[in-house]
């Protein structure tokens, strides 16, 4: 057993074998793999195999689409068969409200080249007798996919893995990692076999790793507490039980293929065929999170026992929708933990605040990602970045604020949605309200709808008391759609106060922060009391993080950022500042998001609302472009709140964002809102402010802008100063444009708008997709902001855009198709 290698895999299920694979595919030498059990003695050994590409997710429909044709291969390699059976997936539909989904999903399927067809309920029928088909709408069905025998792919990945040079090293069971400075003191002990359990043994070996990434599924909250780090990945309970022969079942087969993998998401269940019976998968309410601290030592390869009370009316349904099951009996049940995180996607990347140390947790579909997890993380580790955008995956999309009771709550909630309509305006209840700015409860009052943001209550729209949100949602124009109307009209030609409390908020400031700066960052850094718009890029030249950057002295600096992203951004800060701080000198950053809260105040009365609040020597003056221009930064006082306002507005409308004591919100929130009255300000929400700047082609963090695609193919070279070093210039020049980031204007459906999951065509040959979209009430039609080939980038060039199933006719614009001279912004008064 080797004692020194470049990369130690923890973990030896279907994900880890694929992650140790794919990393010496990739080039790396020493790799070794350890499990403190058998291979797939966690939760792959009674998966059920399944292989679905549907997901929402552009970064995870790549992922499984990588793990299908990947797993393909494997027989070529390493002689072992997978045991894919490629039988299709059939998604049958109970309502158009649930086509509605697929046809949106289906255009995402597009952009990633993942093949569909739509089948009519005569055409199921025809194709496969046995299912029961007048109840329902139709069908999308996927003739690639199918499933495959967890244990058999998980060895032929070991076997191909060992080939190509990887140590994979059984009962070994990590005890402790320290870092050294530049490399991973990795503790193991031997583990034994003792009256059917697994003891430690006195045997300990250190291995010493340049890199760890650990895949140590439902034992996620072991290696949590091992490195200190709160890992929001919890098992929750999933059954699914097998049938005896069907008969009819058995008839049909005699002259027909198998069935596809049949799911009735209305139903909330997965079937497929078992040696003449049945595989029913459901994803009922109420499952249980399992092993919130930790796995019991005596739990191996074990179940808990079924629970048919739970499941019976997802078997009541799969009865009803295939009749012939009804007089068959049961043979096989399991019931087994299945780890989730909160949102239900995998925590995939490097850990927050250690070096070289990557998390590969939290995979509720395991077996469909572990063929990509492996070959994205790889290009990650090895290259630096991947191809895709992982930021929708990366651990640190949970902060310190996240609990274990709030881990385990959200992921029985996840369980629980995995067959709910996936509305793009979707907003899941489980522990709400958690975080909340000190305005929560006015707003409420005032008829706010909130949506989560890392935590944090944030008004999407207002609406009249009694309003049902959850009612509301649709993947058309929701029941809210006419309140987000009224409230961009509102800051277009009146006025709009917005909260933005949960921008993320740092200081940096020291001897070396502006050295720092200018090095981390591509754009100029601006002058004292201005501010500037900036990135900083990855080692690619990709877009990591944007920035508002204020100057508030020499060497001080007040740095905001998407609200979505805390740890995200900090952790790549703090961690760029190490680097260099040698190089730079003494650099401090503080995380102070939660000492500030945010106001964003806009529209053409929006100075007006603030004159009557300002407390000068000159009021008259002091809001004017002469003391207050635009891009500016003042230290005001609006009645007794000292507020450090901002001459920004992501609107694209005269305005300033009001960055306050948190302490003092309530009493500024009062003041505005009294001030505001005579002007007939409005209470305005994200989605409004959303659609508002795609009129001003401000491109946002997470969509337009991302690992995948440099500032310079988002089209804001404005922003880019060639003249300076920076990180992530050379590969920024050398990359150049293979995209483009542009603003279209859609003739869509009369009762729709694009979400930005759309694909784009020229003709019928598909193009790019859309990043985001919406409804623009200033051009009375659906806008949308997406990527194309830069040969079509050009303003005037005629596309088309996918929705439900149809090309609607869209048209690229001149960037900021309102108000492009930004005379409205620049406003003198």
């Amino acid at each position: 057993m080797k004692s020194h290698v470049k990369a130690l895999v923890v973990g030896g299920g279907a994900v880890g074998t694929s992650i140790a694979y794919h990393l010496a595919r990739a080039g790396w030498d020493d790799v070794m793999l350890l499990e403190r059990d058998e291979l797939t003695s966690g939760s792959t050994w009674h998966a059920a195999g399944l292989l679905p590409y549907f997901n929402m997710s552009y970064a995870t429909t790549h992922i499984h689409d990588y793990s299908i044709k990947f797993y393909k291969t494997l027989e070529d390699e390493t002689g072992l068969n997978a045991g894919f059976y490629v039988v299709g997936n059939l998604r049958m539909a109970q309502s158009r409200a649930r086509m509605d989904e697929y046809m949106l999903y289906a255009s995402t399927a597009e952009t990633c080249g993942v093949p569909y067809e739509w089948l009519s309920p005569a055409q199921i029928k025809e194709r496969y007798p046995l299912v029961r088909t007048e109840d329902l709408e139709g069908a999308i069905y996927h003739p690639t996919d199918g499933y495959i025998n967890p244990a058999d792919v998980t060895m032929a990945m070991a076997k191909g893995a060992r080939q190509r040079g990887v140590m994979i090293e059984r009962k070994w069971q990590v005890d402790g990692y320290h870092w050294t400075g530049d490399h991973w003191d990795v503790t193991c002990t031997k583990m034994v076999e003792k009256g059917g359990n697994l003891v430690p043994s006195d045997e300990r070996v250190v291995i010493h790793a340049e890199h760890v990434v650990t895949a140590t599924g439902n034992h996620a909250q072991r290696t949590a507490q091992l490195l200190g780090l709160k890992i929001p990945a919890i098992p929750v309970e999933h059954q699914y039980i097998v049938t005896e022969p069907d008969p009819a079942l058995q008839e049909w087969r005699k002259s027909n293929p198998e069935h596809p993998v049949l799911r009735d998401a209305d139903a909330k269940w997965y079937v497929r065929e078992e040696r003449g019976g049945w595989i029913l998968g459901p994803y009922e309410r109420n499952a249980p999170a399992r092993f919130e601290y930790a796995v019991p030592d005596s739990f191996r390869a074990d179940l808990f026992p079924l629970d048919l009370e739970r499941i019976e009316e997802e078997y009541m349904s799969m009865i009803h929708r295939i009749p012939s099951s009804e007089t068959v009996g049961l043979k096989d049940d399991y019931n087994g933990p299945i780890c989730y995180t909160p949102d239900g996607n995998p925590l995939l990347g490097p850990a927050p605040g250690l070096r070289n140390m990557w998390l590969a947790e939290g995979f509720s579909f395991g077996i469909t990602a572990a063929g990509g997890t492996g070959y994205y993380l790889a290009q990650l580790m090895v290259e630096g970045e991947a191809e895709i955008d992982m930021a929708s995956l990366d651990p640190k999309r949970y902060g310190a604020w996240m609990t274990t009771e709030y881990a385990a709550r959200k992921n029985e909630e996840a369980y629980e949605h995995v067959y709910i309509l996936h509305h793009p305006d979707e907003e899941r209840e489980a522990c709400r309200a958690l975080r909340t700015a000190p305005a929560y409860d006015r707003q409420k009052a005032a008829g706010a709808q909130f949506g989560q943001v890392n935590g944090w209550e944030r008004p999407n729209y207002y609406a009249p008391k009694g309003f049902d949100d959850h009612a509301a949602r649709s993947f058309r124009r929701g029941g809210w759609w006419q309140y987000a109307v009224e409230e961009a009209k509102a800051v277009r030609e009146g006025v709009g106060l917005i909260d933005a409390t949960a921008f993320t908020k740092h200081v940096v400031k020291g001897p070396g922060a502006t050295q720092f700066l200018d090095w981390f960052t591509c754009n100029k850094l601006p002058k004292v009391g201005r501010i500037n718009l900036t990135y900083a890029l990855t080692s690619h030249g990709t877009t990591r993080t944007e920035y508002t950057i204020v100057r508030l002295a020499e060497h001080e600096y007040y740095l905001v950022s998407a609200g979505a992203w805390t740890a995200y951004d900090a952790d790549y800060l703090r961690k760029a500042a190490e680097d260099k701080a040698d190089e730079f000198g003494y650099i401090e950053i503080q995380d102070v998001t939660t000492q500030w809260g945010v106001f964003a105040i806009a529209g053409p009365k929006s100075r007006d609302v603030l004159n009557k609040l300002v407390k000068d020597a000159e009021p008259e003056t002091v809001l004017s472009n002469k003391r207050f221009p635009w891009l500016s930064m003042r230290e005001i006082e609006l009645g007794m709140c000292p507020v450090r306002a901002i001459r920004v507005a992501y609107t694209g409308e005269l305005g300033w964002e009001l960055h306050h004591p948190i302490e003092m919100q309530n009493y500024l929130w009062d003041q505005l809102v009294g001030a505001g009255e005579e002007h007939g300000m409005k209470l305005v929400g994200a989605r409004a402010q959303n659609w508002l700047r795609q009129e001003k082609s401000y491109r946002a963090f997470g969509t337009e802008l991302g690992r995948d695609a440099t500032p310079l193919e988002a089209d804001l070279p404005r922003f880019v100063d060639l003249s300076k070093d920076f990180q992530g210039k050379e590969k920024l020049e050398q990359t150049g444009i293979r995209s483009t980031c542009v603003t279209l204007l859609i003739d869509g459906p009369e009762d729709a708008d694009p979400w930005g999951r759309e694909a784009l065509y020229d003709g019928e040959r598909r193009v790019g997709r859309l990043t985001s979209g919406g409804y623009s009430v200033v051009f009375g039609k659906s806008i949308g902001m997406g990527y194309v080939a830069p040969d079509l980038a050009q303003p005037g060039t005629r596309l088309k855009v996918k929705m439900f199933d149809q090309l609607w006719d869209a048209e690229v614009q001149a960037d900021s198709p309102y108000d492009p001279s930004n005379a409205v912004i620049r406003k003198d008064g």
